[in-house]
């Protein structure tokens, strides 16, 4: 989680240069930002997997018959799930925060699906007055489902970048870092939720899959551990 944070903070310290140094809008920066916080976020995880590499061979060094009591696997889930933790509390906050109002979300045609995907906030302020539910209209990042797809993910990655990183294979680093880009071009897409969520809930999935493999489970053990065997 610290990883994270550290993360977020060179990204909004990126942000925050590049918007006074080049003068142009929130907007144009966007995608730029977007995308060199996702690179950000994956050196970060890499400094993660460098830093548990030494703990845990200074683990093995004071052990008595000279192996880590934490496994490698073990390291890369409760890493990858505390990115992933971290990153979901950052993205649904402002969305809790807002709907405690004032304002009622779907006025004006806005999405009712706000809550589960995402959309804009407008509601009826003070003795019916039309207004906006949260001082202005702002388009906010997915709640329920893309942040649970976000928290798996992390999870994922986590097990799959460790394995990579450990068995220095390049292309499993590229795979993560890809489909982490990926994952951030499509929440662009909203409020088209069918074009964004889907996907992401497929590559979710996909990407659980491979998690699993990597870490050593097949469908035999699942069924053996479904049989109580």
């Amino acid at each position: 989680a610290f990883f994270w944070l550290l993360s977020l903070l060179a990204a909004s310290l990126l942000w925050f240069v590049s918007g006074q140094l080049s003068g142009r809008g929130d907007a144009e920066l966007l995608l730029l930002g977007a995308a060199a916080a996702v690179l950000l976020q994956e050196l970060c995880r890499f400094a993660c997997f460098k830093l548990l590499k030494k703990a845990d061979e200074g683990l093995a060094t004071l052990s008595e018959d000279g192996r880590s009591p934490i496994s490698l696997q073990q390291m890369a889930y409760v890493s990858g799930l505390s990115f992933g933790i971290t990153s979901g509390i950052f993205s649904i906050i402002n969305i809790l925060a807002d709907s405690a109002g004032p304002g009622t979300v779907g006025i004006h045609g806005d999405s009712p699906y706000f809550f589960i995907t995402s959309g804009e906030a407008r509601g009826h302020g003070k003795e019916g007055e039309e207004g906006e539910g949260s001082g202005s209209e702002a388009l906010f990042p997915p709640t329920a489902f893309l942040t649970m797809a976000l928290v798996l993910l992390h999870t994922f990655w986590g097990v799959i970048f460790f394995d990579a990183c450990e068995r220095r294979r390049a292309g499993g680093l590229g795979l993560v870092v890809g489909s982490h880009l990926l994952t951030s071009g499509l929440t662009f897409l909203n409020p088209w939720y069918e074009a964004s969520l889907g996907p992401i809930l497929i590559l979710t999935l996909c990407t659980g899959l491979w998690a699993f493999g990597t870490a050593g489970g097949s469908f035999r053990k699942v069924l053996k551990c479904l049989s109580c065997k």
